[in-house]
């Protein structure tokens, strides 16, 4: 695990909260104009963007695979009632109108975002051990 010594600028900070806010996309852009000026990203700035398409690549598949199983159970008899009220009782509307699933993501987005605004390198088990070793 290797963290810089200095303090992040501004705009490291900034992209780095905003990759989490935009699901990686501000990221990604941003290492795209890297590439193109050939210029060189911070530990601090490859850490929050690859953990915020980790994460975001992560969500996707997870989703992907959930709904999949959600169908193939909604096809067994007395399974998949007990299955619907199991999608029902996560998705329905609890906290303003989002429902629990949403609340923890955007709770563990924001957390990601707060944490890169003030400079922090912040942990997320097992997904941070996996950007440290691949993160130089």
């Amino acid at each position: 695990m290797y963290y810089e010594h200095r303090k992040p600028f501004m705009i490291e900070r900034i992209v780095a909260g905003l990759s989490y806010l935009t699901m990686g996309f501000v990221g990604f852009i941003w290492l795209i104009i890297g590439l193109i000026r050939r210029a060189p990203l911070t530990k601090f700035l490859q850490y929050h963007i690859f953990q915020s398409i980790f994460i975001s690549i992560g969500y996707v598949l997870l989703s992907l695979l959930l709904g999949f199983i959600l169908n193939l159970l909604s096809v067994i008899p007395l399974i998949n009632v007990l299955a619907a009220q199991i999608a029902l009782f996560f998705n329905a509307p609890v906290f303003f109108g989002y429902s629990i699933i949403q609340t923890a993501i955007y709770a563990l987005l924001l957390y990601l975002a707060i944490t890169s605004f003030l400079g922090i390198y912040s942990r997320i088990p097992w997904v941070s051990d996996i950007i440290d070793q691949n993160v130089r």
